[in-house]
């Protein structure tokens, strides 16, 4: 499948005309329509008539996982739970992000993205330090929100379109040879169903040096052969490669027709990864160390990706990452999240079930058996499809026992 073609099944009729050698005047105009649908509000604050303030929230820990609580003046209470980087990040979360939105109206959360930033100078730590706990309360007042209103994310932030999402399961692993690898993946396809997977070619921010010598060039072809055509393969070079390389395995991705490919080039070298994706027929994918709404926006109006991928932990939540997804369609550009393992893949699904515009197959690191019995019904896996929670909020079905025995980290 070529970049053109991914985006045409993901966007039909959305996508443009090329926009090579377009002059100053259409640039302009290009940008306007970005910033405008950037910029129009996503948060449906018209479903709540009465200010929602925001009394307390709390970092908490259970075991191995570490949960952000909220609770409003009135009582309404919500939940989110944080990916493992809590354990170092809980600082910038208790002293920066908790003090700025106690008090606040939870329904002017949008604005609250933007005073947070501003807040004690947060924006001088711009970047997945900051934005990873402004997301978790962003994800834990929304929770509130959704069962205030009795209704699932999806509804808060746009019209729920899916009830299941298919997905592709990412192996994560480098230290396995191209056999051991295949091996892997077939488990994995085994366990869940799946129908697409991703694994990891180069050496991850290795400067063109691969995990094991060979290993790359003999994974690549030897993926094809061992799962068959009716596997969707994705491939992620997690910052490997210099354009010259990229395009090199770029090109033997394209001889198995991959779906994707996933960062070849350094996460910050822009002009690197376009001149790549401008050589390949392949769709170049990226985002998920973005930080930056404008940098973003560069991304998107200079064709440097066909897929923007911003995380939902580090980009800073379902707000943000909504704003990225409706100027990637502007330009005909899918926007598959990603995610941090553990429980994201439950936001995954959420973001999933309102955005319409996610390409075939979205982001599973395994979890669901962890949390399945979290929601009801519990969360399943059919036919290479994740369940989206029914539930208001993010769904899950009795948080209060859940946080029974949990304690304040402070």
């Amino acid at each position: 499948m070529n970049r053109r073609d991914f985006v045409r099944t993901a966007l039909g009729s959305l996508l443009p005309a090329s926009l090579a050698g377009r002059s100053a005047a259409r640039t302009h105009e290009l940008i306007r329509r970005l910033d405008e649908a950037a910029s129009a509000p996503v948060l449906k604050a018209n479903l709540f008539t009465e200010p929602v303030r925001i009394e307390s929230i709390r970092l908490l820990r259970k075991g191995r996982e570490h949960f952000v609580h909220v609770r409003s003046r009135d009582g309404a209470e919500g939940m989110a739970v944080t990916n493992d980087r809590a354990r170092y990040l809980r600082p910038i979360l208790n002293q920066l992000v908790i003090p700025y939105f106690l008090g606040k109206d939870a329904r002017h959360l949008e604005e609250h993205l933007w005073g947070v930033y501003r807040f004690r100078s947060n924006y001088k730590l711009q970047g997945l330090a900051l934005w990873c706990p402004v997301a978790w309360v962003e994800f834990a007042i929304l929770d509130m929100l959704g069962r205030i209103a009795a209704r699932p994310i999806g509804e808060l932030l746009g019209s729920r379109r899916r009830r299941e999402v298919a997905f592709y399961v990412a192996s994560g692993r480098r230290d396995t040879t191209p056999e051991q690898e295949v091996a892997y993946l077939q488990r994995l396809i085994e366990r869940t169903g799946a129908r697409a997977v991703k694994f990891r070619v180069g050496g991850r921010m290795s400067r063109n040096a691969d995990s094991l010598p060979g290993r790359t060039e003999k994974l690549i072809p030897l993926s094809r052969k061992a799962l068959g055509e009716q596997i969707a393969i994705h491939a992620d070079a997690n910052s490997s490669y210099d354009p010259p390389n990229a395009i090199r395995v770029g090109r033997m991705l394209e001889e198995i027709n991959a779906v994707f490919f996933e960062e070849p080039c350094p996460f910050d070298h822009f002009e690197d990864t376009k001149r790549v994706a401008d050589q390949l027929r392949i769709p170049v994918a990226g985002g998920e160390q973005e930080y930056s709404h404008y940098r973003f926006r560069w991304a998107i109006l200079n064709r440097g990706l066909d897929i923007v991928q911003p995380d939902l932990h580090y980009y800073g939540g379902f707000i943000r990452s909504t704003r990225v997804a409706r100027m990637a369609a502007v330009l005909g550009m899918p926007t598959t999240v990603h995610i941090s393992g553990g429980f994201g893949f439950v936001y995954m699904l959420h973001f999933a079930s309102y955005w319409p515009h996610i390409g075939p197959y979205q982001e599973y690191k395994l979890g669901l058996e962890r949390y399945a019995d979290w929601f009801d019904p519990p969360l399943a896996s059919r036919g290479g499809k994740l369940t989206v929670p029914d539930g208001p909020g993010v769904g899950i079905a009795e948080p209060a026992e859940l946080l029974k025995g949990a304690v304040v980290v402070t």
